[in-house]
């Protein structure tokens, strides 16, 4: 199925519609071909003639085996989506007047989410005519980002959006300690063995 989406994505041999094609590659000497001169020889060379950039004036081809071609763009793909760091987002959600409990079971949560490298939006939500203590809820906020300052840095300050007062937190990035290797304690020991 994937295979097919890149199928889709170049014109190969007689799909290509210009009558005149630059191509480039290795194998070849750069310059411009007529279509027919191209496609031979890509035939003699029992690859196939791909058009790579189709909007140029004329368009781009290479002579390559497409087969081939197609499987490094597929790896190349694979290989940039594995490189992606895939950021998520925990919702920690209080009310007006949380108590210090409550407050203190959440501030816990929300540092083991920073510390695994999500990103928070704590939010307080005013239901009915709780909307009246909107400044509660600011306050609660910033002393929530106040206390998780040496782990998250803040993203945006409270801002009420409907019934909802939200700040957005992001993790801090940490200095990663090294490791020691087994050569460093290997003498520690012996010096230990000694005394």
């Amino acid at each position: 199925m994937k295979n097919d989406n890149l199928k889709g994505q170049h014109r190969i041999n007689e799909q290509i519609r210009a009558k005149e094609v630059r191509i480039v590659g290795d194998e070849v000497e750069p310059k411009v071909y007529s279509i027919a001169q191209a496609l031979k020889m890509a035939e003699d060379m029992e690859m196939d003639l791909v058009e790579i950039s189709p909007n140029a004036q004329p368009p781009v081809c290479r002579i390559i085996d497409y087969s081939k071609f197609l499987y490094q763009l597929k790896k190349r793909q694979k290989e940039q989506k594995a490189k992606q760091v895939k950021v998520n987002v925990k919702e920690i959600r209080f009310g007006p007047q949380t108590d210090d409990h409550d407050y203190n079971f959440k501030l816990k949560h929300a540092k083991g989410f920073l510390e695994d490298g999500d990103k928070v939006k704590a939010y307080v939500f005013f239901k009915g005519r709780s909307i009246l203590f909107k400044e509660q809820g600011e306050v609660l906020l910033l002393r929530f980002a106040n206390d998780l300052e040496e782990y998250a840095k803040v993203d945006q300050l409270p801002v009420l959006e409907g019934k909802r007062m939200i700040i957005f937190l992001s993790p801090k990035k940490k200095d990663i300690p090294k490791k020691v290797t087994p050569k460093t304690e290997a003498p520690k020991a012996d010096k230990a063995a000694e005394e």
